[in-house]
């Protein structure tokens, strides 16, 4: 009896050694370095009132992106050339350290006295205020390709000619797309020539060869008679983009397929 007594005495003060040996273990916390008022953004521009604009974000310890609208950087400083004139409202995407937060600048552009990439004009034309009108490049049953169901890997290969073949053109076949940069991105969608105007916004992504509409969709971008035809999240790739042709296309249609696009200038 004795020794069992001994024994648990035993067990007791090495666990008791055991625990106390144990480290303290310091747990770590994120602190904020500044409050979302002491963040610093500043805007500069090239020329007065001109479209080249660099952002940058001042203040040490905090990091984060710009988005400024025509897509995003992942730095604290970028330089571009924008091309819509007015004010433009740009964010700045970041964290203190403990939280996330966003902080925006305005910048007042007066002239578009830096040239835009050709892509803007093919698409808007060079009188951007006044903006482009599209149409589609064919009629149903005339037997061309300018809306048609495409493989999911080419927009190229033919699976149904929708529209050219006439077994099943888009309701909005004779409406019209116009985009301008008349103080924004506008983009106005009709579904016939003479149908009332349906106001939206577009985003041309010259880089990655992407266009996004917001609000209405592209002609021939809603459904057809039942049939779910386009891209509901409203961006689509671009093929080809000049001052004579349009041609968009998604790979991820309704059935696994692709869909393509051809659209000409109004004339």
């Amino acid at each position: 009896m004795k020794n069992k007594i001994i024994s648990s005495l035993f067990t007791g003060i090495l666990t008791l050694a055991f625990i106390a040996c144990e480290p303290i273990a310091e747990r770590e916390t994120l602190e904020n370095s500044t409050t979302v008022d002491g963040v610093t953004l500043v805007a500069t521009q090239s020329t007065q009132g001109g479209n080249e604009i660099t952002l940058e974000m001042t203040t040490p310890g905090v990091t984060g992106y710009w988005n400024y609208n025509l897509g995003k950087a992942l730095t604290n400083k970028v330089t571009f050339i924008y091309p819509i004139p007015g004010t433009n409202t740009f964010t700045f995407v970041g964290t203190l350290g403990a939280e996330f937060f966003e902080k925006t600048i305005d910048v007042q552009v007066d002239q578009l006295d830096h040239a835009l990439n050709q892509d803007w004009y093919d698409l808007v034309s060079e009188n951007t205020a006044a903006g482009k009108t599209w149409v589609f490049d064919g009629v149903p049953g005339d037997g061309e390709r300018w809306w048609y169901m495409s493989a999911p890997y080419n927009w190229e290969e033919l699976w149904w000619n929708a529209g050219g073949s006439g077994d099943m053109p888009p309701v909005d076949a004779s409406g019209k797309m116009v985009f301008d940069l008349d103080g924004a991105a506008n983009y106005t969608y009709y579904a016939a020539p003479d149908a009332d105007p349906e106001a939206g916004s577009f985003v041309l992504d010259v880089k990655n060869q992407t266009l996004k509409v917001n609000g209405p969709n592209i002609l021939g971008g809603a459904a057809t008679e039942g049939y779910d035809i386009g891209n509901h999240d409203g961006l689509y790739q671009i093929i080809s983009l000049t001052g004579d042709e349009m041609i968009l296309y998604v790979d991820n249609n309704a059935w696994g397929t692709g869909w393509t696009w051809h659209f000409k200038p109004a004339e």
